[in-house]
């Protein structure tokens, strides 16, 4: 089954703000998260509580997409009991009340990432110096929405697939410290 994104979720522009040292609500910009929408920074607090409205507020699961310049990702919105707005930089998706039973924010935001996805959206791009992605052309993006087993067993062999790319990142830098320390061991054994 397919539906359009304006059709499953409400979709609303990021908040504009100036952060300050010390606040009470955390302000997320895309330079916290890296071109995979993996959160790099540890956030603190930089915005006062009085800045944003109830309606800015982020909410447990709302999908944030950056849609302005060359790095556009989506990420999730985990609460963790910390009060947060998004930035300007960033689209919030929140699912409509009769999709959280359908669809999963993970899942969305791996279809949004995917590759596939990424070509069709950064080809409709606006703009020459800073390239965006306009919330129309987001509204018309036609999402597949298989079962939720699907999507959860989906999401699992990501996990799986990226935990094997990892380990074997790992195995090629130990293999490599390997055979660096056998050929100054060979060396050794030679000036000996």
């Amino acid at each position: 089954m397919k539906n359009t994104l304006k059709h499953i979720a409400i979709i609303q522009t990021g908040f504009f703000a100036k952060p300050i040292a010390k606040g009470e609500i955390i302000y997320l910009q895309a330079k916290h998260f890296d071109e995979n929408g993996i959160l790099t920074s540890t956030l603190y607090p930089d915005l006062k509580a009085d800045s944003a409205s109830e309606k800015h507020l982020l909410r447990h699961g709302d999908v944030l997409f950056a849609a302005k310049g060359a790095k556009n990702f989506a990420t999730w919105y985990e609460s963790k009991n910390e009060r947060a707005v998004a930035s300007t930089s960033f689209f919030v998706i929140r699912l409509n009340e009769e999709y959280h039973n359908r669809i999963l924010s993970e899942y969305l935001v791996w279809f949004l990432n995917h590759p596939n996805t990424q070509t069709l959206l950064k080809g409709k791009a606006i703009g020459t110096s800073i390239a965006s992605i306009s919330k129309a052309v987001l509204e018309e993006l036609d999402i597949a929405i298989p079962p939720v087993e699907t999507q959860k067993l989906i999401l699992k062999i990501t996990y799986l697939w990226k935990k094997e790319n990892e380990l074997k990142k790992q195995i090629k830098l130990l293999r490599e410290k390997l055979i660096q320390q056998q050929l100054i061991n060979a060396i050794n054994k030679n000036n000996e």
